[in-house]
């Protein structure tokens, strides 16, 4: 195999490896929220557990760009391309961060029944994986036009985030006894928010590939 198809069957290779980890965290996301709404203690502790395989797989990615760099050293446009999957990654197991968190928050609450009204919290993270679905699908395809749409639904996310935050700053002065709920809820949409911020960047990680310059898509 000459050196070119080596590089290309390799890349192909970590862009795969990109797809797994974003398939993963998105998929842990949904299931750590899940597990709140349904105060599943076990089911949140299997999100702790599976988060090292995320862990590795982001690892494995910096690794082997590591060493393509370091064997092949790759032209400007191919460096990039090796630079931005390795940021995309970081982005997602971040993702994953936060699914443990919220993991982390259901287990801290217990079987303490929720006071707090869910809907807003449900829309967020409902809005969230679908920003992120999106964007790993507009990544791949290296879809510029997908990509900024998908941007500017965080400003969504981030008006939901503060109207949601304010309701529960109020639930918390009327309801002073389950203050440590509010907090935990709270924590919660605080980590949706993130993670929605996280399919932003990867929106602007695909326009420096494409473009080579740096955009910010919502500012």
């Amino acid at each position: 195999m000459v050196v070119r198809e080596r590089f290309e069957q390799e890349l192909k290779e970590i862009q795969a490896q990109f797809v797994e980890i974003a398939s993963s965290s998105i998929h842990a996301l949904k299931i750590a929220f899940d597990a709140l709404l349904e105060q599943d203690l076990e089911k949140s502790l299997k999100i702790l557990e599976d988060d090292l395989i995320i862990n590795r797989l982001e690892e494995e990615i910096n690794d082997r760009v590591i060493l393509m760099i370091a064997k092949q050293q790759p032209v400007a446009t191919d460096l990039r391309r090796l630079m931005v999957l390795v940021k995309a990654a970081s982005d997602m197991e971040r993702v994953g961060d936060y699914a443990v968190n919220i993991a982390k928050e259901t287990i801290r609450l217990g079987k303490e029944p929720l006071i707090f009204p869910t809907t807003n919290l449900q829309t967020m993270c409902q809005k969230t994986v679908e920003m992120l679905e999106s964007i790993i699908k507009a990544f791949t395809e290296e879809d510029t036009v997908s990509a900024k749409e998908i941007a500017e639904l965080d400003d969504y996310v981030d008006d939901l985030y503060g109207a949601t935050v304010t309701l529960l700053l109020r639930a918390g002065a009327d309801n002073p006894t389950h203050i440590h709920q509010i907090t935990h809820l709270t924590f919660v949409c605080r980590y949706l928010e993130r993670s929605a911020d996280h399919a932003t960047n990867i929106a602007e990680h695909l326009f420096y590939l494409i473009k080579g310059k740096h955009y910010e898509l919502n500012n």
